[in-house]
């Protein structure tokens, strides 16, 4: 299925045409929980991996045997799915409660090499911002699900691109580690459902002269509805009807390739090549969800509860299944891939919100 973006509340550039100098694409990819095959883009593999390569392995010293086990965490997240909307039963119950974060491989130990958890797979065919090193068709994302790795104590991501034509024999199984450090850190198996948009800039990187446009503006939006509230005696303009350019018109949420980084968190900080000095644009952006309430205009179209009630009392109502397909929560729930434009090849850095 499709995934279609609502358009815009409004034509941000004809308000402000100075934001056509703002202006990037991203591919947002809508995961949805399903498996797709090896030749196919999706979340959480299967992965394209040549049957004689090996498998990438993460060999730094750290606990390795304790932690989360990944099956735990899927029949989990499958016990959750199916008492959607009713109480768990008592068999529910009692595989919930058997679940627990323990020394569950003990004989590995954190020297041992361990295989990546293979995270996403990317089709240049599919995501039409992945630009990688010249002749490559193919993405292939890994990290190690313990957040230990680097400065920022958290996981380490490993990228892989290849042509896919030179790929023969596909590798199955395909290994991973049989331990998260945490249940966050395992992606769901998900298809993905790539869309094109386009974004702004984040409100804080504008001109000076273009926040100032943009403030009085939205400050004027406030004000109208301001009035109608009071002329309705008090009755309208509910709670989210108000149009923000942060929320609305700037960044779009969830799982994407391309686009701009938010720093909803944090103040704006550069990202520039460790080789070259050049700014780094972010590649991948891995998110905690489709959206939050302060971003409901981007949910598509075809993910609305009530998309096909018109009875229904709240028509931006979103489907509870959508909201956090992918069941990753690193960071504060952002995770950035950067990579470097004038060489793809350089050394990736990653950022967090």
């Amino acid at each position: 299925m499709t995934r279609t973006t609502p358009s815009r509340p409004v034509d941000i550039e004809a308000l402000f045409p100075g934001l056509a100098a703002y202006r990037r694409t991203a591919t947002r990819l809508h995961p949805r929980q399903g498996t797709a095959k090896p030749g196919e883009s999706s979340v959480a593999g299967p992965l394209l991996w040549p049957a004689d390569e090996p498998w990438p392995v993460c060999t730094d010293v750290h606990p390795k045997g304790r932690g989360h086990l990944l099956s735990d965490v899927r029949l989990r997240r499958r016990i959750q799915d199916a008492a959607r909307g009713r109480d768990f039963t008592e068999e529910e119950r009692r595989l919930l409660d058997g679940m627990t974060r323990a020394t569950h491989v003990p004989a590995l130990g954190d020297a041992d090499p361990v295989p990546l958890l293979a995270v996403a797979q990317l089709y240049t065919r599919d995501v039409p911002d992945l630009v990688g090193p010249r002749g490559c068709d193919l993405l292939q994302v890994f990290w190690c699900p313990f957040e230990v790795h680097g400065p920022d104590r958290t996981v380490d991501v490993v990228l892989k691109w290849r042509r896919s034509a030179d790929v023969g024999a596909v590798l199955t199984p395909q290994p991973e580690p049989p331990v998260a450090g945490r249940e966050e850190c395992v992606p769901t198996s998900c298809v993905v459902h790539p869309e094109q948009v386009v974004e702004h800039e984040y409100f804080g990187l504008l001109g000076e002269d273009l926040q100032e446009e943009i403030s009085d503006w939205e400050e004027s939006l406030l004000d109208e509805e301001a009035e109608e509230a009071e002329e309705a005696g008090g009755g309208g303009g509910g709670e989210g009807d108000e149009i923000d350019y942060m929320s609305d018109l700037s960044i779009a949420p969830g799982w994407k390739v391309g686009g701009f980084a938010a720093w909803h968190l944090t103040d704006p900080a550069p990202v520039d090549c460790s080789a070259c000095g050049t700014p780094m644009p972010p590649l991948l952006t891995v998110a905690t969800g489709e959206c939050d309430g302060a971003s409901r205009s981007w949910v598509p179209v075809e993910d609305r509860a009530a998309a096909d009630d018109p009875g229904a009392d709240d028509p931006w109502a979103i489907d509870p299944s959508v909201i956090d397909p992918v069941g990753v929560y690193l960071g504060r729930g952002l995770l950035r891939v950067h990579t470097c434009p004038a060489d793809p090849a350089h050394p990736h850095r990653l950022s967090f919100q």
